[in-house]
């Protein structure tokens, strides 16, 4: 499984000492675990999520350390042990005993973190469901796969651990299908394309993500031109894997930024939305007890509706 746990901006960064002589040659997850006081598998699975650098680029943990070398470790913040249920309302598109649809709405945090211990879309499963599977722990019960607190849209979660393996799966080997709806700013030039790049952390802001040469991680997005407005663009993405802020993080990368982002390239526009315009338009899977084909779709949130409205009729001068 692909997981990109939610980033906030409540992230430490833990700048290391430089690595003395007599450290030489130790494997970094090691020698880190030891000068951080941190489980070294732990430790492990942290870099396997690039949330460690030496000089921008992540460490692997097999890496030998050497005189001098300094390490930045992003130290992410405690979270409560055990998220609560609550009676949080719910867009529920479809429920058995395997597997929840929701139509996650836009400003939900997925799961607890820093800042949002309560409130989110886990706490409200909880409620509902009684019954998740536990693959992820306490905190993240259930979540196969995430969407930012700011985009809306169709989700899946999984009720036992069977059905989160075979999902976990199908989204690893990219049998499960997503696609997004965005509004972009400018006019793409093509009709249609594919964006192939490497995906890390931003070196000179770690609550953001970027498009790098090298060190990264593979991430791979098709999109294709629905409808033009001159200034802004209507576009559906379909990602072929799930990177922290990857739609937006490409559509960046083209020179296209999500209209209402506001982490990456901010700008006022004549448009009121809270966040991204992003949303998680489709999703088929295969449903892992029946082997059921089965494709589910949210509709678009009111304030994009809005926004597609005005465009159409020219009403954003």
């Amino acid at each position: 499984m692909e997981y990109d746990p939610e980033r906030t901006e409540e992230e430490n960064i833990v700048v290391t000492e430089p690595v003395p002589g007599a450290s030489a040659g130790e494997r970094a997850d090691k020698y880190l675990s030891a000068v951080l006081d941190i489980s070294r598998s732990s430790l492990s699975h942290d870099m396997e999520n690039g949330l460690v650098t030496r000089g921008g680029k992540p460490v692997k943990a097999s890496y030998k350390v050497r005189p001098g070398d300094v390490f930045e470790v992003v130290e992410l913040p405690a979270v409560p042990l055990e998220a609560k249920a609550e009676a949080i309302p719910l867009d529920i598109l479809y429920e058995d005993e395997d597997v929840i649809v929701i139509n996650k709405a836009r400003g939900m945090v997925v799961h607890p973190g820093a800042g949002n211990y309560t409130g989110t879309l886990v706490n409200a499963l909880l409620y509902h469901c009684h019954d998740l599977s536990g693959i992820n722990g306490v905190v993240r019960p259930g979540i196969v796969h995430r969407l930012d607190k700011d985009t809306s849209g169709v989700m899946i979660a999984a009720k036992n651990d069977a059905a989160h393996i075979s999902l976990s799966e199908q989204i690893r080997t990219k049998e499960a299908k997503r696609t997004y709806l965005a509004i972009v700013r400018g006019n793409i030039k093509e009709e249609k394309g594919r964006i192939e790049t490497q995906i890390a952390r931003d070196v000179k802001d770690r609550t953001r993500m970027a498009v790098v040469f090298s060190g990264g991680r593979d991430a791979v997005t098709d999109y294709e031109v629905l409808e033009r407005y001159g200034k802004f663009t209507v576009v559906r993405c379909r990602l072929q894997t799930g990177r922290t802020h990857q739609i937006r993080v490409h559509m960046m990368y083209l020179g296209h930024p999500l209209v209402g982002d506001p982490k990456y390239q901010p700008q006022k526009t004549c448009f009121s939305i809270s966040g991204q315009a992003l949303h998680s338009e489709k999703l088929t899977f295969r449903h892992p007890r029946t082997g059921k084909i089965m494709t589910f779709e949210a509709p678009l949130p009111r304030d994009m509706e809005t926004i597609l409205t005005r465009l159409r009729h020219g009403q954003f001068n």
